[in-house]
């Protein structure tokens, strides 16, 4: 895992601890794909392209998805995001940078023998810190 430093750790305390104290979905169960992170959508032309790799499916809240805005968009491009889906009230958008900043620790930790997932985790812990 890279180095973190203690303000770091620090900052994503703080997010995390937000996140968790966010209101739940209380809203119905949406579909989800379940591994949305950027090794599983495809851009063509710097556009998305398609979405793959279904094998985790589920229902329930959308900021488990939406967690991907951290991993693959800058502020700006979240911020279309965020307006274009029209349900991510401000608990919902807490609890997806919490849900990208598990996913990226989780990147960093487990890919040592993966460049392209360490690099996502890396840029997303990045992003959600900023």
């Amino acid at each position: 895992m890279a180095h973190v430093e203690p303000d770091d750790r620090a900052t994503a305390l703080r997010i995390w601890e937000k996140a968790v104290a966010a209101p739940v979905w209380d809203g119905p169960p949406v579909w989800l794909h379940g591994d949305l992170h950027p090794a599983n959508i495809l851009v063509d032309r710097g556009r998305i392209s398609a979405v793959i790799d279904f094998g985790d499916i589920t229902s329930g809240d959308p900021a488990t998805d939406l967690s991907v805005a951290w991993m693959l968009f800058t502020a700006e491009q979240r911020a279309v995001l965020r307006r274009a889906y029209g349900r991510a009230d401000d608990a919902t958008w807490e609890r997806a940078r919490g849900w990208a900043l598990a996913l990226s620790l989780v990147f960093l930790s487990h890919s040592a023998d993966n460049p392209l997932m360490h690099g996502i985790g890396e840029r997303a812990f990045r992003t959600v810190l900023a």
